[in-house]
């Protein structure tokens, strides 16, 4: 298993960005034996299923120096890790609701050495700073997930997309972003990478 697959896709990493994610395998395989944060058919298809699909955000989205983005029920780490490492100047804050899930992702974001990454054991009502971004991956549905980050925006967007939700979800969303009363721009992962599983 190696990071070709990122490579193909992100061909401009640093050398220290190329380490960083030729690591991620090892870091997970570990921490994913004694805490299990990735169901275990899927640690073997970890670059496609989780890093690339992470990774899926860079596509429609450079976030800039200095901006601040919420990772909402991360998990082991997803997206936030693979986009820390992609925007290293870029703050990163991670959290979920179940503490040695984040114990994962302060342990891996340590072996990296990725000082734009901070984790915390809160669900995302709990917290009180304002972003630019908010990211996830299918924690539930966009009409229950909206309540919890709204108001954590900062007003002024400097990016090419205005400050708000970047929400990673598979299959028809027609009648839960009708649902949600949210105005929702979809992008499709398949437009950018080629892998059957997008």
């Amino acid at each position: 298993m190696t990071s070709d697959l990122i490579i193909k896709y992100f061909p401009s990493l640093t050398a220290n960005q190329l380490q960083q994610f030729n690591q991620l395998p090892g870091l997970y395989s570990f921490w994913n034996n004694q805490i299990n944060v990735i169901s275990r058919k899927d640690i073997e298809q970890l670059y496609e299923r989780h890093v690339l699909h992470s990774l899926g955000i860079a596509k429609v989205i450079t976030f800039l120096p200095g901006e601040k983005v919420l990772d909402v029920g991360t998990g082991g780490g997803f997206p936030g890790i693979p986009l820390a490492i992609l925007f290293p100047d870029t703050q990163f804050y991670l959290v979920d609701s179940i503490g040695k899930k984040i114990k994962v992702v302060q342990e891996v974001a340590k072996a990296l050495g990725l000082k734009n990454v901070s984790a915390s054991h809160h669900r995302a009502e709990q917290v009180n700073e304002k972003f630019d971004f908010v990211i996830s991956r299918a924690v539930t549905r966009l009409k229950e997930f909206y309540p919890w980050v709204k108001g954590k925006f900062n007003r002024l967007s400097k990016n090419k997309l205005p400050n708000g939700i970047l929400y990673l979800k598979g299959g028809d969303l027609t009648q839960e972003i009708a649902e949600s009363g949210l105005a929702v721009q979809q992008y499709y992962l398949k437009d950018y990478f080629e892998e059957a599983f997008f």
